[in-house]
């Protein structure tokens, strides 16, 4: 771990210190947790949901003839 400085308004570091008073924790520990969640927030997990992939046909050309696609499919309701 590496010490810094910050420069923050009054305000903030009252809100701070009353969340650390609350918590019965250190307002080093209530800034380092309060940065993790910024930093995790934008940079994401990284990885897709287990959703991702489902309905992967293998085919590339789906966006080009999707309405050809979608109306010579088998499954596909005929217009009367």
């Amino acid at each position: 771990m590496k010490r810094t400085t910050i420069f923050a308004d009054e305000s903030l570091l009252k809100a701070l210190l009353d969340i650390a008073h609350h918590e019965r924790s250190s307002l080093a520990s209530i800034i380092r947790r309060a940065l993790e969640e910024f930093v995790g927030r934008r940079q994401g997990t990284g990885t897709l949901p287990s959703c991702a992939g489902i309905g992967r046909s293998g085919r590339k050309d789906i966006a080009e003839r999707a309405e050809e696609l979608l109306w010579t499919s088998p499954h596909a309701k005929r217009k009367s």
